[in-house]
């Protein structure tokens, strides 16, 4: 087997796993007490949201402020203790999603960030956040930029939002809610001016300790000093604590200090001069949040001031962010982990390597007998693009596959005619790869133009020790790099600090640098083609000797964690939101340029999966996805009948222009706004028919989508009027009594076909090669949209008695046809997910290690047989059933399969989802035998 290198003998490896979303209404407590449905349900592994102290009310975890401590919120190390005993008991595992990338720094709860804003680079901490302390502007050289003000600094200074504050004889600059440390020397200044108010007849006591505390401050080394060691940063803090103490009692000993003190600081919040001063002696400049982009001089997770990349790659940092979950690991309290945004790390290869090395040590084990601990990475994998075979990792988080079978149920041979469609409503004629490439474009300029700089002024002082090179301007090394960005045909390429890289790298860059130079030729750019040239170099570390080959390493290893920001933000949150042609396809992971994935283009990417990564999570709905998989099920089913969505624009366009507003910036909303919500709202439309809140979750979806696709409003500037028109045309819409009727009406049309897309996903999901991940709730039916409303509480009470039900009658035809006839209380989804997981129980090694066997069966079914040795299970799942049945019935059942067949080694089966029993006497079996009764099987040779 080729691929990663293999688990070790000991390595916890999950059969199937189900991911909780942890905040403050749902913790340990609350995830303990589902564990037995968990269980019962037949998932092997419980995969946790971060477990890490995060922000305050944080919703989702991703916003760590400190990682060397379990969540208090959700009931800390003794909570996570209590759950971990509970799932070792019922048999279950517990996979955690750890953030190695950035940390929350938000409202002053992450104390490492505080601390380097008080001490600037003498901090302890210095060194966790990748900061530029000598950026191009010279007013930030040893300053951080902090860009919290709502408004320009000035006008916020004379308005008197900025003001000190002391409790004790700690001091805080208070902006609002939020209070920023102040630095230890700018606390020296205002005790020299306290001192020269002080009452006469003051003792020369406090007088003399007030000056001792004072001269203290003056000793301390200067917070822009980079060359302290780290037993002088230590040294310097305690001395600052020493000296608030000391401050602390003189204030308490002394009301003359006191009152001298507190009179200074009324004094200087009052004059605006001389609270600037103060201010000025900062080791952060405040700034308008607006100012960010071009100016931030820290690395932030994509374009979230409030989340600070961490220089992970520093040891120091690696070994404190790490100690934690070593210990966990130690204890036995954890078995496995997911890393978030391994792509935004300086060199993911090592970092992983470093992963498996410290869990080898915190479990005694050796590394040399394979990878100790189960690892998944979350990485985007464009279309062809293969996962680096040496990485110490089990496989990706699985929005590969999730692309790949989500096309499955794409009908590819009306790509032309849908396309029509959208161009006709929209307007819009713009390919997905030119609305690819603006949206990068965008990005770089607008969100991460500060980054862009950063990475420009690096390679111009490269091109300074170029004789040939050194006469490119730095607007034109920014210009050649946003072409390449932008061209750029991958998240990221994987150089390391020795020059080695992976196979395929440089044919990437060699396609970025060819299309960057045919944009700036067809553009009328006027960059110098051999600028593309020189950056090509560079990437590719083209040099003459070694010294400038590392210093090509150094910057290529700067470039490649910014290209995958880029397109995150450019792709996933801009071009998705902007080309909506079939807005299934706009998935994370996934190329809305590709319509549809070929029967054998799924083969042939599982047979690969199985052969280099059998261990990879597979997913199909996550915390991330911008729809709920069933959302997308039923959205898919359009691509079966352009026609009728056709008709069904035109019923509705007078309708939808006459509720439009008009602006200054004409009509709104825009005909691609209206297209977008009503793709959400047949895909999202309750199967349970109830329409209460609806009308909230698709006005708040469509706000979102709006701001994303940035082309009349945005995050960064809302336009107020055009989001007022959004919102009257959503409510008015769904308040109209016969657009709901033809809403319904269209959506019952599709329901059933959806229905079998979802539960035919669902159970090839399961039985593929790889560990299937169950999102919350998505054992029955998820019909979500982006995130937050893919957080919403899932009613495990309800999913616990339909549980309770099926095992009263599991195994039963007549319960497999009730629950189908009843499907839309997604009973039946939950009967294939807790058959498709028995089913793993019963053959953990044929569903682990079996071979994967495409199955002929035609252009509507997706068929295939897992086999090691005499041991077989074969999954046939239809799709594309409204096509298949022409509206005949709902189902894919019996004669409506004709004289269709499925190929079917020879042998008697159980059907696993309905008990019955089958006896396949030749190569081919008729499809009508094998799917007479029920929509899909999942078939078990007897």
């Amino acid at each position: 087997m080729s691929g990663a290198p293999p688990a070790g003998p000991q390595t916890h490896l999950p059969g199937a796993t189900y991911r909780l979303q942890l905040h403050r209404d749902f913790d340990f407590a609350a995830a303990r007490r589902a564990l037995p449905y968990l269980a019962r349900l037949g998932v092997t592994d419980v995969y946790l949201s971060p477990i890490w102290t995060s922000t305050p009310g944080s919703t989702h975890g991703y916003d760590v402020t400190d990682h060397a401590q379990v969540n208090p919120e959700l009931g800390g190390l003794s909570g996570l203790k209590r759950l971990s005993t509970r799932a070792r008991e019922l048999g279950l595992g517990l996979i955690v999603d750890f953030v190695p990338n950035h940390m929350g720094i938000q409202g002053g709860h992450n104390p490492y960030w505080e601390d380097v804003l008080q001490h600037g680079q003498a901090s302890r901490y210095a060194h966790f956040f990748d900061i530029s302390w000598h950026p191009l502007k010279r007013a930030l050289d040893g300053k951080v930029l902090l860009p919290v003000l709502g408004d320009q600094y000035g006008r916020v200074l004379e308005r008197g939002e900025l003001r000190l504050e002391r409790v004790g004889g700690a001091f805080t600059l208070r902006y609002w809610e939020r209070q920023l440390p102040l630095s230890p020397r700018s606390v020296a200044q205002l005790l020299v001016w306290t001192a020269a108010s002080l009452p006469a007849g003051t003792d020369t006591v406090t007088q003399g300790e007030l000056a001792s505390i004072r001269r203290s401050v003056d000793t301390l080394p200067r917070s822009t000093s980079a060359d302290l060691t780290d037993t002088d940063r230590v040294i310097r803090a305690q001395e600052v604590q020493v000296m608030t103490r000391r401050l602390s009692a003189l204030l308490e000993d002394s009301g003359p200090v006191r009152a001298a003190l507190d009179a200074t600081l009324d004094a200087v919040n009052a004059d605006p001069v001389r609270l600037d001063a103060v201010i000025g002696e900062q080791n952060y400049r405040l700034a308008f949040w607006k100012v960010a982009a071009e100016e931030i001089n820290y690395r932030r997770f994509f374009d979230i001031n409030d989340l600070a990349a961490l220089r992970m790659e520093d040891p120091r940092v690696f070994q404190w962010a790490h100690a934690t979950l070593f210990d966990l690991l130690r204890q036995g309290l954890v078995q496995g982990v997911r890393l978030d945004h391994t792509d935004g790390l300086f060199d993911p290869a090592g970092y992983f390597q470093a992963l498996q090395e410290g869990a080898a040590q915190a479990l005694g084990r050796d590394l040399g007998g394979g990878l100790p601990l189960y690892v998944v990475a979350e990485k985007i994998l464009e279309p062809g693009e293969t996962l680096p075979e040496a990485w110490a990792i089990h496989g990706t988080t699985g929005y590969d596959f999730l692309a790949q079978l989500n096309g499955v149920f794409v009908d590819r041979t009306n790509e032309e005619e849908l396309s029509a469609v959208y161009r006709r409503f929209t307007g819009d004629r713009r390919s997905y790869g030119e609305h690819l490439y603006r949206g990068k474009q965008l990005i770089q300029r607008v969100s991460l133009p500060g980054e862009v700089n950063v990475l420009a002024e690096h390679l111009e002082r490269l091109a300074e020790s170029d004789l040939n090179a050194r006469d490119f301007t730095l607007s034109t090394m920014r210009a050649a790099i946003r072409e390449v960005i932008a061209t750029f045909p991958v998240y990221r390429t994987y150089v390391r600090e020795d020059g080695a890289r992976e196979p395929g790298d440089d044919a990437k860059i060699a396609r970025a640098v060819r299309d960057a130079k045919a944009h700036n030729r067809e553009d009328g750019l006027p960059v110098d083609p051999s600028a593309f040239d020189y950056l090509h170099a560079v990437l590719t570390l083209n040099a003459p000797d070694a010294a400038t080959r590392a210093a090509y390493a150094e910057f290529a290893l700067k470039f490649q964690q910014l290209t995958g920001p880029v397109t995150a933000k450019g792709a996933e949150d801009t071009a998705f939101y902007r080309y909506a042609r079939l807005l299934t396809l706009n998935e994370v992971g996934g190329d809305p340029a590709l319509f549809g994935t070929p029967l054998a283009t799924f083969h042939a990417a599982t047979q690969a999966r199985a052969s280099r990564w059998p261990r990879a999570m597979l997913a199909g709905s996550t915390h991330d996805t911008k729809r709920g998989e069933d959302t997308r099920a039923r959205i898919s089913v359009l691509s079966e009948l352009p026609q009728a969505w056709s008709a069904y624009l035109s019923r509705w366009s007078p309708m939808i222009r006459s509720l439009e507003t008009e602006t200054d910036l004409g009509r709104a909303p825009t005909p691609l706004d209206a297209y977008v919500l009503l793709q959400n709202a047949l895909g999202a439309y309750p199967l349970s028919g109830k329409l209460d809140g609806f009308a909230d979750r698709l006005s708040a979806y469509m706000l979102k989508a709006a701001r994303e696709a940035k082309l009349r409003t945005s995050w960064a500037a809302p336009d107020e009027e055009y989001e007022a028109a959004l919102e009257t045309l959503v409510r008015g819409l769904l308040s109209n009594g016969d657009f709901l009727t033809s809403l319904g009406e269209l959506h019952a049309r599709i329901s059933p076909h959806g229905a079998q897309s979802g539960l035919s996903a669902a159970l090839v999901r399961l039985t593929a090669p790889g560990v299937p991940d169950t999102y919350q709730g998505s054992e029955s039916w998820n019909q979500s949209l982006v995130d937050p409303d893919n957080r919403r509480p899932v009613e495990y009470a309800a999913l616990n008695r339909t549980l309770g039900r099926l095992e009263r009658g599991e195994g039963s035809l007549a319960l497999a046809r009730r629950l189908l006839d009843s499907f839309e209380d997604g009973s039946v989804k939950v009967l294939v997910t807790r058959a498709a997981l028995a089913a793993r129980a019963a053959h953990p090694e044929l569903l682990r290690e079996g071979t994967y066997q495409p199955l002929d069966g035609g252009r509507h079914v997706l068929a295939f047989a897992r086999q090691r040795g005499h041991e077989r299970l074969v999954t046939v799942a239809p799709r594309l059933t409204f096509t298949l049945t022409r509206e005949r019935t709902p189902w894919a059942t019996g004669e409506v399969w004709g004289t269709r067949q499925v190929t079917l080694p020879a042998g008697t089966y159980t059907n696993l989802l309905t008990g019955e029993r089958l006896r396949a006497r030749g190569s081919r079996t008729p499809l009508a035998k094998v799917l007479e009764d029920f929509p899909l099987a999942l078939l078990r040779r007897d």
